[in-house]
């Protein structure tokens, strides 16, 4: 994000840590406000690499081989998110915001998907949940996803895939510079975010992992989504898809607000993509949208316990 953009009155730098979370090596960034009002936890997608999401919590696996070839599932990581709760901020004493963020074109806005199982399963810690560009359903029109699910399906073509993928890791920087813009991002991604796929996409295990974990969402998504869940929460739960994102494409927004009228959705109109958070200017456009439903929640969170104690005292 450009200096130009930040106050330097306010700004704090992130700090990263490793934890043990059920058995797991975790990786973490970590900003610690002075007087916390509220816990925002950010969640990323499919491979969920912390350096390039800025914050959040995973399995490492993406990053460094911490687990030695294990592959995790869908389940899995939502298991592990679930024990992060209980393990790390169990004893926190502000409201818990969840944010389930998305990656880039060639993985997956999982972690929308991930955030909202967490508030089926801690809903009395979490008082929001934001899901950003969300993955939430199989998009039967995209050729992508029916490409990708072809491949993760198979452990041969799984294997050879990321054996190649891997290869490229081993060419020249400019030259595995030059393939990561042209067939993996684009000409807007930053330099950081260019570097970051290069350093650490083009791994053969980080990408094994990557179909693996695709091949159990599709499973997962052959069955409708928990609509009566969504009735039930709808007020501490938001979407914002994108205009043109085959991975949570307008049909699925659609979707949702049939099935659930009442939950606040909205669609970004920018011209970002689903990689929103590989260019300066969709992480800029997207952090500030976070940061006014943010607020505008624990306003109104604030204004009901106040309404609430008046009430007792009444």
């Amino acid at each position: 994000m450009g200096s130009e953009y930040l106050d330097p009155n306010v700004v704090k730098l992130a700090n990263f840590r490793v934890c043990k979370v059920s058995s797991y090596t975790t990786e973490l960034l970590e900003i610690q406000a002075d007087n916390p009002t509220v816990h925002v936890l950010f969640v990323p997608g499919n491979p969920g690499n912390v350096l390039w999401l800025l914050t959040g919590s995973e399995v490492s696996m993406y990053f460094q081989n911490w687990e030695q070839g294990q592959l995790f599932s869908l389940q899995q990581q939502i298991n592990h998110k679930v024990d992060f709760l209980s393990q790390e901020l169990q004893e926190t004493k502000v409201p818990i915001v969840l944010v389930g963020n998305s990656f880039m074109k060639v993985g997956h806005s999982i972690g929308a998907y991930i955030t909202m199982e967490m508030l089926k399963r801690k809903g009395d810690q979490v008082i929001y949940f934001i899901g950003l560009y969300p993955f939430i359903m199989v998009n039967p029109q995209s050729k992508k996803q029916a490409n990708i699910a072809k491949v993760s399906r198979s452990s041969i073509l799984s294997c050879l895939m990321s054996l190649m993928v891997a290869s490229i890791g081993l060419l020249p920087k400019w030259l595995s510079q030059y393939i990561v813009v042209q067939y993996i991002g684009n000409s807007s991604w930053s330099t950081s975010a260019v570097e970051t796929a290069r350093g650490h996409l083009l791994k053969y295990h980080l990408f094994r992992n990557m179909l693996y974990m695709a091949m159990t969402e599709f499973k997962e998504f052959s069955q409708a989504p928990d609509w009566e869940f969504m009735k039930k929460n709808q007020r501490k739960m938001t979407f914002l898809f994108g205009d043109d994102d085959h991975w949570g494409p307008l049909q699925v927004y659609e979707e949702v607000a049939k099935q659930v009228p009442d939950m606040a959705l909205m669609i970004e109109r920018e011209g970002l993509s689903h990689s929103f958070c590989c260019t300066e200017a969709g992480s800029i456009w997207v952090a500030r949208h976070v940061a006014s439903l943010i607020k505008i929640q624990t306003s109104s969170s604030a204004s009901a316990a106040d309404d609430g104690k008046l009430s007792q005292i009444a």
